[in-house]
């Protein structure tokens, strides 16, 4: 049994154990490159950082009557830092780097500007490429909540879902495009899709779409587009594979740079250690059937995995969903709308959830299995402890 508490949702000092073996002793993941101290930490008062000085209001930048409306009808009441440094520069139709953080508000940023450009001109056309499929959802409904009553028709190219209703959708010359790079390179392949007529183009969360692979695929398109565009450009933090692409997609760009520390301040967390696989699933069904565990996201390192566990946990009583890539996009849609609007009590998800998607009140992140780098750690346990509100995370450690 556990040697720690959880009455009253509160932590006590003694750590989880489950006995342990060599490797526990070692402190690593299964990459060897995280020590398990790492994962180890009280919730604090985050500390204070400079803010970024707001300088506008939206009624202040130049924009359409119509979508100035749509964005305060949103509840949009006042520029974030990357919206209001990178709005004024983009209605200029300069190319920008952005860097700045997950989730502060970079999709309005540059929808705002792009939406202008294109009531102005029709010609205008927009691709936006992003990792995820859910992130490029989310961009979705973003973008007709600031197109309402404009009419400006767009299309998600991405997996998952039907290629042949794209390529039929496509036929309509959307204005603007959403999509992943694989299906996007997919449909260039197949000649419906046709990248030169694109006059802007937005490459968002790059460091996430070097991380899961799509460095190929990216330079791939950014090959097809024409010379003369704007190019929006946004990441969280600039490798040198990041900084090839940022060096081949803009040209004499402003780099607007509002990133500040990726603090997990208020996330209390700490390990689990186990012995083995089957006592790791038994202690998660124990910590499951806790009161204080209502809505939990349960990391997995592979879709096999994930779909595996979900399985057992909803054949042990668990209201619970899964995603992860084998899943249909409706499928998966279909359970994130769920577990945001607490009809699931458990969500078990591959990496694809651990960016960009904001989901109110997760009380709990448990890594059933350890991410591959810290970076990951720090993007999933982010999905807790949100909106000024503390929440807990817990790593499994064999």
């Amino acid at each position: 049994m556990f040697q720690r508490s959880y009455n009253r949702g509160n932590f006590h000092k003694k750590r989880f154990h489950g006995g342990g073996n060599r490797r526990s002793h070692r402190g690593f993941q299964h990459g060897g490159n995280i020590h398990s101290s790492k994962y180890i930490q009280k919730a604090v008062t985050p500390e204070i950082q400079q803010e970024h000085v707001i300088k506008n209001r939206f009624e202040d930048f130049p924009i359409h009557p119509q979508l100035l409306q749509n964005i305060l009808t949103h509840g949009y009441q006042k520029p974030t830092p990357i919206q209001d440094r990178a709005i004024p520069v983009i209605l200029t139709g300069q190319d920008v780097v952005g860097i700045a953080n997950t989730g502060t508000g970079k999709t309005a940023a540059f929808l705002v500007p792009l939406l202008h450009k294109l009531i102005l001109d029709r010609s205008e056309k927009v691709l936006v490429i992003v990792p995820t499929r859910e992130l490029a959802v989310q961009i979705d409904d973003e973008l007709r909540a600031f197109a309402k009553n404009i009419s400006v028709s767009s299309l998600l190219c991405i997996g998952g879902a039907s290629i042949n209703n794209q390529i039929m959708s496509l036929r309509s010359n959307p204005l603007i495009i959403i999509g992943t790079p694989g299906r996007l390179k997919d449909l260039v392949n197949r000649h419906f899709l046709h990248l030169g007529q694109f006059k802007n183009i937005v490459l968002d969360e790059v460091d996430r779409m070097v991380d899961i692979g799509f460095i190929q695929d990216i330079r791939f398109i950014i090959s097809h587009l024409p010379k003369e565009r704007q190019s929006l450009f946004f990441s969280a933090t600039v490798s040198p594979d990041v900084d090839s692409i940022i060096r081949s997609f803009v040209r004499n760009p402003i780099t607007i740079s509002v990133k500040i520390k990726e603090t997990v301040g208020r996330v209390e967390q700490d390990i689990i250690k186990v012995n083995n696989k089957d006592e790791k699933l038994q202690k998660l069904i124990e910590l499951l059937r806790t009161e204080e565990f209502k809505k939990v996201l349960i990391f997995g390192r592979t879709k096999w995995g994930v779909e595996r566990l979900s399985k057992t946990l909803l054949s042990m009583g668990f209201v619970v969903g899964s995603i992860h890539g084998n899943k249909t996009q409706n499928q998966r849609l279909r359970v994130l709308s769920q577990f945001k609007n607490d009809q699931l009590k458990v969500l078990v998800a591959t990496d694809v959830a651990a960016r960009g998607l904001d989901i109110e009140d997760v009380s709990h992140v448990i890594n059933f299995d350890e991410p591959s780098t810290y970076t990951d750690y720090v993007h999933r346990i982010g999905r807790t402890g949100r909106a000024n509100k503390e929440g807990k995370a817990l790593t499994f450690v064999i």
